[in-house]
């Protein structure tokens, strides 16, 4: 039986339950967003961005319990490392989930565009595979469902940046006022660099596979 195997049972009452408490809550947070960017009444996008807050700090709960359970667990028979790169990986979609969602309320941001959309989107997808991966290293007896994920994942983040490109693109090429064009970029780059963090993920769990697969 290999480590990762090991690791990963229904009997592992400790990480292996938080990471699915973080892999579910990081999709509750990229969907909250997504009703933030998409309601038109404001609000209710308020209300939707104030959920987005809460579930972040859900989110650094989790991610806490983890490192305490490490720095509790000397020894492991799944990598420590990789532990820490998975758990820190997620935080950090959720950390620039929420950035977006606040700059949004602080730029008091009126036009959200087509493409902010289409970018929460891309995330609420990612964000999906994640959480159907994570929840698949409880058994890893299907690592298709993992590589199937990541492969997914990262044509996302590809999506997302010509997505985010183009729509930087075209700020500079119509929008006239200076100041409301660098609020969109800020937010446009904000929910690409989630994007990243949701790439950053799918590699620390391909970084497993090839570990312990």
């Amino acid at each position: 039986m290999n480590s990762i195997f090991k690791f990963f049972t229904p009997k592992d009452k400790k990480f292996q339950p938080l990471f699915e408490q973080a892999g579910s809550n990081v999709l509750k947070i990229s969907e909250a967003l997504l009703l933030a960017l998409s309601a038109t009444d404001v609000e209710k996008r308020k209300e939707y961005i104030k959920e987005v807050e809460r579930l972040e700090h859900v989110g650094d709960d989790i991610t806490h319990s983890i490192f305490l359970e490490l720095s509790k667990n000397f020894i492991t028979p799944f990598d420590r490392e990789d532990i820490h790169a998975l758990a820190s990986a997620v935080d950090d979609i959720a950390d620039y989930i929420h950035a977006s969602a606040s700059n949004i309320e602080l730029y008091n941001v009126k036009n959200v565009g087509d493409a902010m959309i289409k970018l929460a989107e891309l995330l609420v997808e990612m964000c999906t595979d994640l959480d159907k991966a994570i929840r698949e290293l409880r058994s890893f007896k299907n690592i298709r469902v993992i590589a199937d994920a990541c492969v997914r994942i990262n044509s996302g983040e590809n999506q997302a940046d010509y997505v985010c490109n183009l729509a930087i693109a075209r700020l500079f090429e119509f929008e006239t006022n200076a100041i409301e064009l660098i609020k969109q970029k800020e937010v446009l780059q904000t929910l690409e660099m989630a994007t990243d963090k949701c790439e950053d993920a799918a590699n620390v769990l391909e970084s497993i596979l090839v570990k312990n697969a």
